[in-house]
């Protein structure tokens, strides 16, 4: 459970809210309903993978993310510029821990700009919000 504090605090950047496992967990559950959570899960995939330590893995999970989230017709493609697209295809086949990396700024350059303002103004942040200062509020006036 996130205190009044926490979930407040997501509005202060992605960041925080992406680094928080609630507020993770909220913005995915407002992506799915706008039918764009393929973003934030193409981040976290991104973020995971510059973590591989292993070259057999780095192959294997690069592999994966471009089939999940990068070419045409991929079941959580995401919308990505042309020129940016073409060069990881073309570079794909021999990737490199960087090799995402223009494309999930791009992605997350988008979560930052258009959903996590939206993510803020919906009713489902606002409802956290308010389930947060009442419960706060209880534990302060028992008597109530």
């Amino acid at each position: 459970r996130s205190s009044a504090g926490e979930t407040m605090a997501w509005s202060e950047s992605v960041d925080t809210l992406l680094a928080n496992k609630d507020g993770l967990a909220a913005f995915r559950t407002f992506l799915k309903s706008e039918f764009s959570e393929e973003n934030v899960e193409f981040w976290l995939a991104c973020e995971d993978f510059k973590k591989t330590k292993s070259s057999t893995k780095i192959t294997s999970k690069a592999q994966r993310i471009y089939s999940d989230f990068i070419q045409a017709d991929a079941p959580k493609e995401i919308n990505i510029d042309f020129h940016t697209k073409t060069h990881i295809s073309q570079n794909i086949s021999e990737p490199t821990l960087s090799c995402f990396d223009d494309a999930q700024r791009l992605i997350y350059s988008l979560m930052a700009k258009d959903s996590f303002p939206r993510f803020l103004r919906s009713e489902a942040y606002k409802e956290l919000v308010k389930k947060q200062e009442n419960r706060n509020q209880k534990r302060w006036l028992p008597f109530l």
